[in-house]
């Protein structure tokens, strides 16, 4: 059997990771087993966060895309799942390197929830003051 072609990313957002393969030929983006309307529950938003890398390249329709994603919420599942996708096509085509750079979908959003410090209730928020 010969061996099937497939382009891989791997993308992180916040605590999500999602590994990416690009099947050539194929239609559609399977994530965790589910079609995408499936897994976001309906929210057109988070889709298209998703197909954002595919629509500015124009290769919706020539990728099979499947996601295996874990961690986090589904915001930023969707933007570990476009970090992931552009990262493959970028394998898949280095031509499409300055679109996507342009674009910010190949930088790694360096955001994360900051960590509680003792003495304070939150990572900033001081315990109420009394006078008295």
């Amino acid at each position: 059997m010969a061996e099937m072609i497939q382009y891989r990313g791997t993308g992180r957002r916040k605590t999500s990771v999602a590994r990416v393969r690009l099947i050539p030929g194929g239609k559609g983006i399977e994530i965790n087993g589910k079609t995408m309307a499936e897994y976001f529950g309906g929210r057109e938003l988070l889709s298209k966060i998703v197909e954002q890398p595919l629509n500015l390249t124009e290769t919706l329709d020539k990728f099979e895309v499947k996601v295996n994603v874990i961690g986090g919420g589904n915001a930023g599942q969707a933007g570990a799942i476009r970090h992931g996708l552009s990262r493959a096509l970028l394998e898949a085509d280095e031509t499409l390197r300055g679109a996507l750079k342009e674009a910010g979908f190949l930088t790694r959003d360096s955001r994360m929830v900051e960590r509680k410090k003792f003495g304070k209730r939150k990572a900033r928020r001081s315990p109420q003051f009394s006078k008295r």
